[in-house]
């Protein structure tokens, strides 16, 4: 089926991308194949393209609103082909303050190897964008939410200010912590969004994956270059079918995450030992009013402030009986986890301070557990911090 905008988000996440099979098969095949015996001018290497990739990608970029959509082995993958393609040496990046530790550690310590500068700024304030803007900007990169803080950023305020200043700089946007049907940001201004898909387009926590999204020229660089040349990040046929399994429920489990995140949400900060909970959908929260416009629903992300030492939280996750203390996040399963210590270890102390990221914030990965048996787990294991 070619993409049909027009069709609902539900109809494009099961049937986009599928093209009749010589048997009728209802699923499409796995294609496990290394080269092809008649090549094509679509088809020749899988390190370049695979009938099993066309259909996910075809999928993503319907979903997010883009022309072309490329698929990758990993998010680190996505996010250092799409870089790698858009950046030479001698050129600059500007970046929110808060992202993903790996995400972090590529654009602080490996980029600048490579001759690219880069800026970390707070972008929740839209002039500190423009004023970290030269004439060898080439990119501005950020994430809303911001990882592991919640913090909210403005996609259309600064995609307008950024290409006001040079309409050739790339916003490029990680759209991981939302998924496509809760936020799309090139609808927003965006030029490219990337996603690590082993999360909640995937949602099963049983593979690694990764989307890069946007116009097709500059995705056709991506595959050429960033992929095929230099990073060689290629998904496999395998998992390009778990991913295409796991997208058809896409909207019913993202509309049960968020459901429960908002319930989990008025629970915590009710609870003594809870100084502070980052949720989009909390009225109090900073960046709410920005979330409720350019966001469907506030997502299955939090993260709360904890009262106690370091050692005495550490102690506490360890009492969990539903949820599970593991790094990632969107599956099925709630995941819980200690920033500091462990998705930003890249960060150093000041680094950390920086961000806004404490030694009592604990990141949640709300799941699709019945709501009662969340709550109740994180009562027992918040009590003992009492």
């Amino acid at each position: 089926m070619e993409t049909n905008n027009s069709m609902d988000f539900a109809t494009r996440q099961i049937h986009v991308g599928k093209e009749p099979d010589q048997y009728g098969a209802l699923v499409p095949p796995i294609y496990m194949t290394s080269t092809f015996e008649s090549v094509t001018p679509q088809y020749a290497y899988s390190r370049i393209s695979n009938p099993s990739l066309t259909v996910v990608e075809k999928k993503m970029a319907s979903l997010e609103g883009g022309e072309a959509a490329l698929a990758t082995a990993s998010g680190m993958g996505a996010i250092s082909s799409a870089l790698w393609t858009a950046l030479n040496a001698g050129e600059e990046l500007v970046s929110s303050d808060t992202v993903y530790g790996c995400t972090f550690s590529l654009l602080k310590e490996h980029l600048p190897r490579f001759g690219v500068k880069v800026t970390f700024v707070d972008m929740t304030q839209v002039e500190n964008v423009v004023k970290a803007l030269t004439d060898k900007t080439t990119v501005v990169y950020l994430e809303t939410p911001c990882n592991p803080t919640l913090k909210i950023l403005d996609i259309a305020a600064i995609c307008k200010a950024v290409h006001a200043y040079n309409p050739a700089i790339k916003v490029i946007v990680d759209n991981t912590f939302n998924s496509p049907y809760v936020q799309t940001p090139l609808a927003l201004g965006a030029d490219v969004v990337v996603h690590s898909a082993t999360k909640y387009i995937n949602g099963h926590g049983d593979v690694l994956a990764g989307f890069i999204v946007g116009k097709e020229d500059f995705l056709q660089k991506c595959r050429v270059i960033g992929l095929k040349d230099m990073t060689g990040s290629v998904m496999s046929p395998m998992t390009a079918f778990l991913v295409a399994r796991g997208l058809k429920t896409l909207d019913v489990r993202m509309e049960k995450h968020c459901a429960n995140a908002m319930k989990l949400a008025r629970f915590l900060q009710g609870h003594p030992a809870v100084e502070k909970v980052n949720y989009p959908g909390l009225e109090d929260f900073e960046g709410h009013e920005i979330a409720r416009a350019q966001m469907k629903l506030f997502g299955g992300m939090m993260a709360i402030e904890l009262k106690g030492t370091r050692e005495q939280i550490g102690e506490a996750l360890k009492k969990f009986k539903v949820c599970t203390l593991a790094v990632s996040l969107g599956d099925a399963e709630t995941l819980v986890e200690h920033p500091a210590t462990m998705t930003h270890s890249t960060y150093t102390a000041e680094d950390l301070k920086a961000a806004g990221i404490s030694e009592g914030m604990v990141r949640i990965s709300v799941g699709l557990e019945g709501i009662d048996d969340l709550i109740g787990d994180f009562k027992a294991v918040l009590d003992t911090l009492i």
